[in-house]
């Protein structure tokens, strides 16, 4: 497609007024080898003049409007079966005409890193990509940008491209989204028609930054953020906005150990009551479980004789989520992204021969917090004799305050994407309104530590995202979150096994579905590589419940319990043809695992659980009265095996409604 823009008319000399006459403009989301949504309405929008006649044509179509008095034009196609390629034509005082359109089958893929992660870094990588002649399948990536009002354009020009193997590993992390792509060959195969994927997600992000200021409202937890992101927003078009400002002013109200109160960087102030922890690691797993907010770390270290009036650097690793971070009281540096990490110049003579005390202050607004890197992340470096001195190890911490005592953060209006709506405003807000089938969502890790808050926050999020697009129930398939983490020797509590629960919640939403992935995780890495099955396991969803295949899509879900004496038994739909212990036939011989049960003590035992037809029973010998039963119930719930007969895991899942760990997280 040619450049399209603004140009100007009768400007024969300098001194001359120059008339702007705007060319007819499509929107960004409108390319050459696009696809169109089949049997539904086609919106195609864009900009003119004021009161242009614009007409547009594609296959045997033809429609006439005008732009309003701002120059925006909308006109609504009648309905096309799949098929293609065609052209689209939009006429006004110029021209533009966009080639190999396809009509199809259209999906948005959204969501955090594991929606962003390229198909170069999944398992069989090399053979995913070289298989990928798919010219019907359709790739559009969405860049990343945040905004604090609703856009109608992005800043780049991004296009539709037909799937290869030299463009699906182009771009991004990795290439295009892995999810996405086995979700779309997935369905690309067994529909035999055109499949356009839109992906657009942000690493380590949150499901509100996704969320349009009007979806939020209704949420009382959310409601003064999206005030403030607003107010910023004007403070910015006036000139009048100082995140400096606001934010010294916040770290005085709600930081007792702010510089202007306690002064807990002062090297020199009593730490006799502060208590210890090992550093790196989230501080969930050192004895902060559930906890968010403000904490305090400290570190006193020698400083070799000869080291001392030279330039150091000082390395943390990655901090989740914020820090501001100082050396013998003075401030060396602050970062306030949970990926990044940090390293500060030292100026010489900022460290003194002897014992030096490292201070930093971390914030963390959910989730898990703290120092998450590798122990060699954590050093001195002294980069002129190219040696360092290990800051990993024991650190010295004081909580200030919870995340549920502070006020609201201000909101500040550079590339955060963790602040409210913004993402919603800058990646989806210019493909409204865009005709879809429906959306795929992979995101939750971020928001684990508000588990609870999450099972209103993410359908509030579907409803908002139904209601901007004002196509109905469109169907909304999600991810929940795999296994991760060390598993627990014992049952116990998980912020993890929480969010979960709140994503199976939001199949209360009507035309939603889950892909459950609790046995495809990886301990030692948040971005598990078998992605085939991600995408493979969503598109059963849909072929199942959008595209009226019969098949079985889901696992095994919980129904109902009934005590029986000593034991619990369990029924459970999706059963498919028969419950079995493993993923495959072969290994469906061995016990059931990951089932705990528990009395009115609340305190959970491993459990003995067999089949017994299309129900579990479930004991322990040291239960005799059991009132509850948990499965999976853990951030990594080593070998859960409870399968139906197709191969697809069960949900975790629990029968007790006891509040956990995370219901005060906001």
């Amino acid at each position: 497609m040619r450049w399209i823009g603004f140009f100007w008319m009768g400007c024969l000399g300098v001194m001359q007024t120059c008339e702007m006459v705007a060319e007819v403009t499509l929107a960004q989301i409108f390319t050459d080898h696009m696809v169109l949504q089949r049997n539904q309405p086609i919106k195609v929008w864009g900009q003119a003049e004021a009161d242009e006649s614009i007409r547009v044509s594609l296959a045997d179509q033809s429609f006439h409007t005008r732009a309003n008095s701002e120059g925006k034009w909308l006109v609504e196609l009648a309905p096309l079966e799949a098929g293609g390629p065609h052209q689209l034509t939009v006429a006004g005082q110029n021209q533009i005409t966009l080639e190999d359109v396809l009509v199809g089958e259209v999906w948005i893929c959204s969501g955090q890193s594991n929606m962003e992660m390229g198909v170069a870094h999944v398992d069989r990588a090399e053979e995913a990509i070289g298989e990928a002649s798919f010219p019907g399948i359709r790739l559009f990536t969405v860049d990343k940008a945040t905004s604090l009002s609703p856009r109608d354009r992005w800043d780049n020009d991004p296009s539709w491209v037909a799937c290869s193997p030299e463009t699906l590993a182009q771009g991004g992390w990795g290439g295009f989204s892995a999810t996405a792509y086995f979700f779309g060959r997935a369905l690309h195969q067994s529909l035999g028609i055109p499949i356009g994927l839109i992906h657009a997600s942000w690493g380590g992000t949150l499901c509100e930054a996704w969320t349009s200021a009007e979806g939020l409202r209704e949420l009382p937890d959310f409601a003064p953020a999206v005030e403030s992101v607003q107010r910023l927003a004007e403070e910015m078009e006036t000139g009048r906005f100082n995140f400096e400002g606001q934010m010294q002013d916040w770290w005085q109200q709600n930081d007792p150990g702010d510089r202007q109160r306690g002064n807990w960087a002062n090297p020199d102030i009593d730490t006799s009551q502060w208590t210890t922890m090992d550093v790196p690691g989230h501080w969930e797993k050192a004895g902060l479980e559930g906890f968010d907010g403000i904490v305090w770390f400290r570190k006193v270290i020698t400083l070799p004789d000869d080291w001392q009036g030279e330039n150091l650097i000082l390395h943390l690793g990655p901090i989740d989520d914020a820090d501001t971070t100082f050396v013998n009281g003075m401030e060396v540096g602050t970062t306030d992204f949970w990926m990044a990490g940090r390293t500060y110049p030292i100026q010489a003579n900022w460290f003194k021969a002897g014992m030096n005390t490292v201070s930093v202050r971390v914030l963390d607004t959910g989730g898990d917090g703290g120092f998450y890197g590798a122990p060699d992340q954590l050093r001195l470096e002294n980069p002129e004799r190219k040696q360092s001195l290990s800051l990993a190890g024991n650190w010295q911490y004081r909580v200030a305050r919870s995340a549920r005592d502070w006020s609201p953060l201000p909101q500040r209006p550079d590339n955060n994407p963790n602040v409210t709506t913004v993402l919603y405003n800058a990646m989806l807000a210019p493909i409204i309104p865009f005709t879809i089938r429906g959306a795929i969502w992979y995101q939750g890790e971020s928001n684990a530590g508000r588990a609870y808050q999450y099972r209103s926050l993410f359908p509030a999020m579907i409803r908002d995202w139904r209601q901007q697009w004002q196509q109905g129930d469109f169907p909304f398939g999600f991810v929940q979150l795999a296994n991760f983490t060390a598993p627990q020797s014992d049952p116990g509590e998980s912020s993890w096994a929480e969010l979960r629960e709140a994503q199976s919640m939001a199949l209360s939403e009507p035309n939603t579905g889950q892909a459950v992935i609790i046995d495809i995780g990886d301990a030692a890495d948040i971005h598990p590589r078998n992605k085939q099955d991600v995408g493979a396991r969503l598109a059963l969803w849909a072929k199942s419940e959008v595209y009226h295949q019969n098949l079985v899509y889901s696992g095994p879900t919980y129904r109902s319990m009934q005590i029986e004496g000593n034991r619990i038994r369990l029924t459970f739909d999706h059963t498919g043809s028969g419950l079995r212990a493993g993923r495959t036939s072969a290994a469906s011989n061995q016990p059931l695992r990951s089932f705990a049960i528990a009395g009115k003590d609340r305190q959970f035992v491993w459990a003995e659980a067999r089949i017994d037809g299309a129900s579990i029973v479930v004991s322990s010998k040291e239960i005799e009265e059991p009132v509850a039963v948990r499965y999976a119930w853990a951030d990594n719930p080593e070998g859960c095996n409870l399968y139906n007969q197709e191969g697809l895991p069960a949900s975790p899942f629990r029968t007790d409604d006891w509040p956990g760990i995370t219901v005060g997280g906001r």
